[in-house]
């Protein structure tokens, strides 16, 4: 059986935990950041976590994390 490519796009965005879950880092934060509020500017720096749906998909793409 062959190996399976990693998406690289995927593993350079997303990581796994011990649990299995998926860690992502949240959109929205890189630019055009005057007509945002502090408040959502300060949440959009916290970590997140991919949804159950998203995350079998992500989990093909990045097998050997």
């Amino acid at each position: 059986m062959p190996k399976i490519k990693t998406h690289r796009a995927s593993a350079k965005r997303f990581s796994l935990t011990k649990s299995g879950k998926v860690k992502l880092k949240h959109a929205y934060k890189s630019h055009i950041l005057n007509k945002k509020s502090t408040k959502r500017k300060r949440n959009l720096r916290k970590g997140g976590y991919a949804c159950d749906a998203n995350a079998k998909v992500i989990k093909k793409m990045i097998p050997y994390k």
